[in-house]
């Protein structure tokens, strides 16, 4: 009897053991972005209600690993706190948290799950800044490639642009500021980073914008799936600025009316419409391929 219960309590102690070490390695591959953070329903510590906090005009919150890592690398970002787990500082190779010009928080996953909601996949990192300086038209009249959008309202969809747009090396992604995402944490992790290389400047009338673009050599040409020809026979001239609308209105009457030429994507499947971030990922290798011809 004295030997079955001895072996029942080392039982229960290695089950402990082991249960510990799966809990540690969940936590470590939610951090890492691998698994989603539950959702609140199936958590106790995070509560159904949960409202994001009210953030001051200044202050935006960034997370992921890639999202933050780029913050920290811009020397134009202002950093106002880091609040990260040990395994993601470990990650970022932070080094010694006291030697950095900022304050450091180490934090929980749950923590983090606390102030920016159960969906959001951190990676057990968020950094408090600054928005990015603003920057003005006349500082691209430089630049070969441009993209604006009218109207595309959802923070996923511009961020997957404004990673093509640095992966085509655009100077400049414009949108409005009605209708159109601000700088945010979502918006950055969907951008991956590349938030960090490109300016995001945000007007307030477009179709003015297009014609300083127009004044500063730039050839507009507008997507539309009703435009008069395919795009790769619309481009002209070393200067090209692509405008694309949102999804389901396209561009705006105003906007087609203003930009230099419309064109369209030709494609030969069943589908003749594309999601507005692919759709703007292709026009910017067409308008590539012209500007290097």
């Amino acid at each position: 009897m004295r030997m079955s219960k001895d072996k029942s309590g080392d039982k229960s102690a290695k089950d402990s053991h082991y249960a510990t070490l799966r809990r540690a390695h969940r936590d470590a591959r939610r951090e890492r972005g691998e698994i989603p953070t539950p959702r609140p329903d199936k958590r106790r510590k995070i509560p159904s209600n949960w409202k994001p906090p009210a953030l001051a005009p200044e202050q935006v919150l960034l997370y992921g690993l890639h999202t933050v890592r780029a913050a920290l690398d811009n020397p134009e970002r202002t950093v106002v706190r880091l609040s990260v787990t040990q395994n993601a500082a470990a990650r970022l190779e932070l080094g010694d948290p006291s030697a950095l010009p900022f304050p450091v928080e180490i934090v929980t996953p749950q923590d983090l799950d606390r102030v920016l909601g159960p969906d959001a996949i951190h990676q057990g990192v968020m950094l408090e800044t600054r928005p990015l300086p603003h920057r003005k038209l006349e500082a691209l009249s430089d630049c070969q490639l441009i993209l604006l959008l009218d109207q595309v309202t959802d923070p996923h969809n511009v961020g997957a642009i404004m990673r093509s747009a640095v992966a085509f090396e655009a100077g400049a992604l414009i949108t409005t500021m009605r209708h159109s995402p601000t700088e945010s944490g979502v918006l950055a992790k969907s951008a991956s980073g590349a938030l960090e290389f490109i300016p995001y400047i945000q007007i307030t009338n477009l179709a003015d914008t297009i014609e300083e673009l127009h004044e500063l050599g730039f050839q507009t040409i507008g997507l539309d799936s009703e435009g008069p020809q395919p795009l790769e026979d619309t481009f002209s001239g070393e200067k090209i600025a692509l405008v694309l609308g949102s999804e389901g209105k396209g561009l705006r009457q105003k906007t087609r009316q203003t930009v230099t030429a419309l064109a369209r994507l030709d494609m030969p499947g069943a589908i003749k419409s594309l999601n507005v971030s692919n759709a703007a990922a292709i026009a910017m290798y067409a308008a590539r391929q012209h500007l290097k011809a």
